[in-house]
């Protein structure tokens, strides 16, 4: 969800009309028809040659070539955005700008992406997502390749919902995850910055998650996500787990949390333990039964930690929203932070990529306690169009 030039919505009565225009890189403000801003609209909107005149694109050369020079036209639709089109009662509908301004690329099928550094206020930083807006004409098999060949932490689908504003799917680039944080954090700053909704629900493969958007003024600050209730068991293989990750002893039980994804976590005595951790990654990968492996240390509202899970395609990850949530709650479950205290955490600073997320465990001990896990706003950038052509064999764009 990109900030482009224009948004469409369909009216009421269901048939599509122009919503109002905005200036570029300002955010939707409201849904009510205005039927002067309307005509003007409509009589600003540029065919496709005259908005590619604007961006020094030449549409045009697509007029004879074959399918496989197109993806050397297509590198140039950099500031083709990916466009919400559709806000309806029970989810979004979203389209391409090529799609909804002009049909040269028909024929040529064309998935629009956001990267997005998530757990951070800096660009570069933070941990990767890659967002695909809109993934209902994607074929299902090409998912899991794709997040393969985008190589981040994990890689978002977005689709329609029956119990949500939208569906998302979320690959590893190993496999598909039935919820994770950050993915789900990122997608609904990505979806729902847009809408100026208050809280936007995300149907995950683990249920309905809620995401609420705090705001200065149109702009989207901070999220706070609600996360699934986790089930708590103790760590069957605590001692090969420790020997793989080379280190004596935990300072708490040895617990594994499954909240959609399974995390057991160690506590180690200090921060600088942690940080000088240098663990089996070929072992750690083949306990079956465990992905994440969550190293961590701390005291009071700041805590440190580090997360392994080389069996899901992720030597290290960056930040890990769905243990963020988790350790919260191991913290309060054995007395070292209160039910309802926020607690910060660092990551990723081993790897080049320190992130910043915000936890905090709601219920009490003798219950299931729930977690909540916030971040400030991330940092995204428009990724160039996906095209389906690519899987032909292009000629050189040199």
């Amino acid at each position: 969800m990109a900030h482009g030039d224009h948004l469409l919505a369909p009216s009421l009565d269901g048939g599509p009309k122009v919503v109002r225009r905005r200036a570029r890189r300002q955010p939707l403000v409201g849904l009510a028809l205005d039927s002067e801003a309307a005509r003007e609209l409509v009589a600003g909107l540029a065919g496709a040659q005259e908005r590619a005149c604007e961006d020094r694109i030449r549409l045009h050369a697509f007029v004879g070539e074959s399918l496989a020079e197109r993806p050397c036209l297509l590198s140039s639709l950099g500031r083709q955005r990916a466009q919400l089109v559709g806000l309806t009662v029970r989810g979004l509908r979203m389209t391409h700008e090529v799609e909804a301004h002009g049909s040269e690329n028909s024929g040529v099928a064309t998935f629009r992406y956001v990267v997005c550094d998530v757990f951070t206020d800096r660009p570069l930083a933070g941990n990767q997502l890659a967002v695909f807006t809109d993934a209902r004409a994607m074929p299902e098999e090409l998912m899991q390749p794709l997040a393969r060949e985008m190589n981040f932490s994990e890689t978002v689908f977005v689709l329609p919902s029956e119990a949500a504003h939208a569906r998302i799917r979320i690959f590893t680039p190993a496999a598909e995850l039935p919820f994770a944080g950050h993915p789900t954090l990122g997608s609904a700053f990505v979806l729902g910055g847009s809408l100026q909704l208050e809280e936007i629900r995300l149907e995950t493969g683990n249920g309905v998650v809620p995401v609420r958007l705090e705001r200065e003024g149109a702009r989207v600050v901070f999220g706070w996500m609600e996360q699934p209730l986790p089930v708590v068991a103790p760590f069957p293989e605590e001692a090969d787990l420790l020997d793989a990750l080379g280190v004596e002893r935990s300072e708490l039980p040895v617990e594994v949390y499954d909240n959609g994804v399974r995390h057991v976590y160690v506590a180690l005595a200090s921060e600088d333990e942690v940080a000088s951790l240098h663990p089996d990654l070929a072992r750690l990968a083949g306990m079956n039964a465990l992905l994440g492996a969550n190293c961590f240390a701390g005291s009071g509202s700041r805590w440190k930690t580090r997360m392994f899970a080389p069996a899901g395609g992720v030597s290290e990850d960056p930040a890990t929203g769905s243990a963020a949530g988790p350790l919260a709650v191991h913290l309060a479950r054995h007395g070292h932070i209160a039910f309802g205290d926020e607690i910060e955490i660092s990551q990723g600073t081993e790897i080049g990529r320190p992130s910043t997320l915000y936890a905090r465990a709601e219920g009490h001990v003798s219950t299931k306690a729930r977690a909540k896990l916030g971040t400030e706003a991330p940092i995204w950038y428009e990724g160039a169009p996906w095209s389906m052509s690519r899987l032909q064999k292009p000629r050189s764009c040199g």
